[in-house]
């Protein structure tokens, strides 16, 4: 059992992994990502943030989302350890793999993302909620880390070579919560190679694919299927 996972009791289990998730989360939309590039199939509950299901704080030991119960009862609870889970089992896009790069480069990049742009985004995004944080200051600190995004976009389509990887999934959606903080200040920006790679991931089928809307879930709903070699949502 790794960092971030738990074990919860299997008796009244789905046959299939269960994914607790919440549409608009970048954390969240991350690990359907990595869940839907895999062909795996999970069981989607949709939680709602401020009422959140009991079955699903029984389950995450940080009561956050997204948060995965595996078929043999591991609770595995950040999104990042969530994709790496769905890839192992199966990588048909080669996101492992990077072209020009290796795993630790690619986690030490998301680890920066992650890190202090989050921390900064968050300062930025919500500034109200922090005495100390100037709104301005704070996008200008986490503009930096898009800019080196930029400068790494600008000799390819993707972070690490001309195709996508890991690093790609697992940052897009936390750019795209910045530049939703203020879309007309965003796209005005000198980052032309950050504007093409963001838009090129919003137009996609791909990010179509993971923001479908679904209902808040309950106990005794009925099951919702994502992904699969269908890439689908289904019900069961």
């Amino acid at each position: 059992m790794t960092v971030g996972q738990a074990m919860v009791d299997t008796g009244a289990m789905s046959a299939l992994p269960v994914l607790y998730s919440f549409r608009r989360c970048p954390y969240a939309m991350r690990a359907r990502l990595a869940v839907l590039s895999s062909g795996s199939a999970v069981e989607l509950r949709e939680i709602v943030l401020r009422d959140k299901a009991p079955e699903f704080l029984a389950a995450s030991p940080s009561a956050t989302v997204p948060c995965l119960v595996t078929g043999q009862g591991d609770v595995i609870d950040e999104s990042l350890d969530i994709m790496l889970w769905a890839l192992r089992q199966h990588d048909p896009e080669s996101w492992l793999a990077p072209e020009a790069a290796s795993m630790e480069d690619m986690l030490a990049l998301i680890g920066r993302i992650d890190g202090p742009f989050k921390r900064h985004l968050d300062r930025y995004k919500y500034d109200t909620r922090y005495e100390d944080a100037d709104r301005e200051d704070e996008r200008a600190a986490a503009s930096r880390y898009l800019f080196d995004l930029n400068g790494r976009l600008s000799g390819s389509h993707w972070l690490f070579g001309s195709r996508a990887s890991l690093a790609d999934f697992a940052i897009l959606p936390f750019v795209r919560q910045f530049a939703n903080t203020d879309r007309t200040w965003f796209e005005a920006q000198d980052w032309p190679s950050l504007l093409r790679w963001l838009s090129a991931f919003e137009a996609s089928d791909r990010f179509a694919a993971i923001m479908p809307k679904v209902s808040r879930w309950q106990a005794g709903a009925e099951p919702v299927v994502f992904g699969g070699t269908s890439a689908n949502l289904t019900k069961a």
